[in-house]
This record gives C-alpha cells, structure tokens and sequence, in this order.
C-alpha cells in the first residue's frame, strides 16, 4: 500500500475539523482533513445544520490568523447582549430579565453568531484556496495504528496516511478516539434539543435571549435579517419526549407552543425553517491525547448549548496546540507536547464541563420552589458589579 506522508491528519469535517485544517494549513503545516460524509453548505438542503455557533471574542483572532475571518465576518450577526429571562412562574411570562451587556468590559460585542451550514461553505472554500491543504469529503478514518516517530492512518477508500499528527475531530462517538483507547465520562440529561430557524416582528437588537422556565433554555441567538425580516436561531432543550413531541406537531400548533414557551418577547414567532433535534449530554475524555493523537472539540468534550461554551471550547483546544507546534514545529505530535497540551487544557476543559452541567440541571428544574430560588441566585449574581464582570469574563474564555 503506498502512503502519503504529511505534518497532520485532521480526522472529522464538522466546523471544528475544518477550522483545525485551516489553522494548521495557515501555520505552514502539510494537512489533510478527512470525513466520512460531504458537507452540506446550503440552508435547505437535506441533512444541512440547522444549528448556529457564536463565536465569542478569543475565537476571532484564531480565525483571522487561518484565514477565515474575512470569509466569515459580512454573515455574521453582532451578539452585544446576553439576556437572561426567568420565566418559572406559575404562568409562562418574563418575571425577571437581566442584560449582561459586552460594553461593561469590552469595546466589541461578546461574539458573532453564524450558521453552521454556512460555516462550512465558507471554510470549505478556504481550504479550497491553501495548496498546503487537501479535504477529502467522502473519505472516512478506518484504523489508527501509531508508534513513537509517527502515526499510520487507514482511510475509508483503501489509501493510507504517514503524519506526525492526528487531530481527532471526529465528533461525541470518535472512531479515531476509541481506536486509541481512551475512556470518556457520559452524564446524559434525557433532553433533547429542537434547532430551528424564526422570523419576528420585533427587532433582536443583537440580544441574545435565554429563557428559562423548566426543562432547559429557550434560546434566541440573532441572525441577519431573513426575508426582510429580523430573524434568530432557536435552540430549544426540552425533556426528550417532550422534544420529540413538539418536532412532530403540525406548523401551526409548533408556532402556538414556541410563542407560548418564548413569552412573546419578539413578538409572534413565526417558523423559518425546518427543524431538527440532537441529543443533550456532557461529556469529558480522561485525557486529550494518546500516542501522536490529540482530542479536540467533542472528541475531548461535549456540553449542553449554553453559554456559547461547545465550540469556543474546541478552539480553546486548537489555540493551545497551535502555540505549542509553532514554538517547535520539530517536536509536532510527540509525547512531550501532547502531554503539555493535556495539562494545559483538561483542568479548564473540567471546570467548564462540570460548570455548564450545574447551570444545566438548574434550567431544568419544575418544581415551583426551586425554579423561585434559581430567579433568586440570577439576581443575586447580577446585583454585584464584580461578580458580574468576572462571570462575563469567564463566559468569554478570557482566562482559558
């Protein structure tokens, strides 16, 4: 079999994948990306996803440095304020509202909010453009077999890769990570979340809204305007019958519970776009590496959508594995830097998962006194100018 040698093979074409080869491609490095299925890079397309990703402040420098930023930045929709709405009374209605406003410790909006079908038109036209970087959409990882100068990756179409690294961004069920043998912690909710597109007659204003009443977070993250009409992602984490229930009720009795479940902060939402659903977990590696394998993005870690935390977190991963390839590209893969980049990135990756499973479970609580006692610890958080500086700061990665 002959083998095609490169510096990395990135291993999953999700965003988190494509924006690795982007990276390293924009580093000098020789990268080749794989993934089992093609891209769907229109919004109506079958199988397209549906979801949204918010990039919040420390991701825009990694995508300005591979590239993609300039691609990205005139569809991207300003996210200004974080607004928590506490819903949890006895009748669905805004009881309690906080802003959490960027301008209170920046000069730019906390992120920028895309959709993922666009996020991978426009880096699978970047990587289009690197001579370093070849996609292989269609092309999936069969089998790792590593030792201590290189790693040999077998691919679904009969070819083989050398490389000096693997970059596991192959998802939650990782076949590069259980290839390599590390164990993963699951905590599953039974949630589920409904992904789907609305239209509103009341402008946004680049607010983001989390409501919160039982089940999980109704959230609406801003998009540009659709049809001439201010527009927002929703994420909708319900307990998964429920979910399941509502994904499969006709438009108009779907548009009477969301409108319901959103308090009418926007005015009548009307449905936009189809809908989708994933399962809700956490979900953490005991460790981010094996032998010439990084983790990365859901391969290394998995959380509910709140807070903006899934995907930063993943390029929190590839900021730190970037630092330690350009300070020595010659030891790329080896044992020492997998192992830096480990302890530089686990402790956070653990704060961060256990962190958003306690706020989780909080936004799912029905019992009247504790969703009256979680409206009391918003408050109370929000009433001290200090504590609510840093909880934004931390929201932001700044100390990752």
């Amino acid at each position: 079999m002959t083998h095609q040698t490169v510096d990395i093979l990135v291993s999953g074409g999700g965003v988190a994948g494509l924006t690795a080869a982007a990276v390293f491609g924009s580093a000098g490095f020789s990268v080749i990306c794989v993934d089992p299925a093609p891209p769907v890079t229109e919004r109506d397309a079958e199988g397209s996803d549906l979801r949204t990703t918010a990039f919040l402040q420390p991701a825009q420098a990694l995508l300005e440095r591979a590239g993609l930023w300039a691609r990205l930045a005139p569809h991207a929709a300003d996210l200004q304020i974080m607004r928590i709405v506490d819903a949890g009374g006895p009748e669905p209605a805004a009881r309690l509202t906080r802003d959490f406003n960027a301008s209170d410790i920046s000069d730019r909006p906390f992120g920028w909010n895309l959709p993922n079908w666009l996020l991978r038109r426009e880096m699978v036209a970047r990587l289009g453009e690197m001579p370093n970087v070849e996609f292989r959409p269609g092309t999936g990882t069969r089998s790792v077999f590593t030792r201590e100068g290189e790693a040999r990756v077998g691919l679904s179409d009969g070819s083989a890769v050398r490389c000096r690294l693997v970059i596991a961004a192959d998802g939650r069920n990782s076949p590069v990570r259980e290839a390599v043998g590390v164990p993963v912690k699951t905590i599953r909710y039974g949630q589920k979340a409904l992904a789907f597109a609305v239209t509103h007659p009341i402008p946004h204003e680049n607010i983001s809204t989390e409501i919160h009443r039982s089940g999980g977070p109704f959230t609406l993250v801003p998009l540009p305007d659709y049809e001439g009409r201010p527009s927002s992602a929703v994420v909708w984490m319900e307990h998964g019958p429920e979910a399941m229930r509502l994904s499969r009720l006709d438009v108009p009795e779907f548009e009477a519970a969301m409108n319901d479940r959103s308090c009418l902060l926007y005015g009548p939402l009307t449905l936009a776009s189809r809908r989708t659903v994933w399962p809700i977990i956490s979900q953490i590696a005991r460790r981010m590496y094996a032998e010439r394998v990084a983790l990365v993005a859901e391969a290394a870690h998995v959380v509910p959508p709140i807070g903006a935390q899934g995907l930063n977190m993943s390029l929190g991963d590839m900021r730190v594995l970037l630092d330690l390839a350009e300070a020595a590209p010659e030891r790329l893969g080896d044992a020492r830097m997998l192992e830096t980049y480990h302890r530089r990135r686990h402790p956070e990756v653990q704060a961060r998962v256990t962190g958003i499973d306690v706020l989780n479970r909080a936004s799912m609580v029905s019992a009247q006194p504790l969703r009256d006692l979680r409206m009391m610890g918003l408050n109370a958080i929000y009433a001290l100018p200090a504590v609510r500086r840093t909880m934004m700061q931390m929201g932001l990665g700044a100390r990752g």
